[in-house]
């Protein structure tokens, strides 16, 4: 079943608004809690583990958007719109938190620790998929980063 990765689930008037993401009040019982991270509909979740002092990113999606949430560690979540040349916006997001990239926003992410998070995108993330959609960028320079 091929054709599933050509659907469009969404569009952007469901995005959220700012890159950093509020999240739902948890449900939360004598059992423990339940937190929804994205009720949305996605084709991928991917676990992604990074050393502190690495630079991930540095690219933009054509189409694609992913939310980043925070398992343990940080980062410095730097972006900014495709073919701006502005210096980058940076957010500084942690364990609990949760960030959103839109399609044509260059982004790059500096890890201030060990970290892993938990990344939910529109598009499936299969190598021949993922690579027809992203476009390199140096938004950080990785060689600039001290530790």
């Amino acid at each position: 079943m091929e054709n599933w990765k050509n659907v469009m689930l969404d569009n952007e008037s469901m995005w959220p608004k700012e890159g950093r993401v509020k999240l739902d009040a948890a449900h939360v019982d004598e059992r423990g809690a339940i937190q929804s991270l994205v009720n949305f509909p996605m084709k991928n979740l991917s676990l992604i583990s990074s050393k502190k002092g690495t630079v991930r990113s540095n690219h933009y999606h054509v189409t694609d958007w992913h939310y980043m949430y925070v398992l343990s560690g940080s980062f410095d979540y730097y972006y900014r719109p495709t073919g701006s040349t502005g210096a980058p916006a940076m957010i500084h997001v942690k364990a609990g938190e949760m960030v959103f990239t839109p399609p044509m926003e260059d982004h790059a992410t500096v890890f201030l620790e060990d970290t892993q998070l938990l990344a939910m995108s529109r598009n499936p993330r299969d190598q021949e998929a993922y690579e027809s959609d992203v476009r390199r960028v140096i938004l950080i320079d990785p060689a600039s980063i001290t530790q």
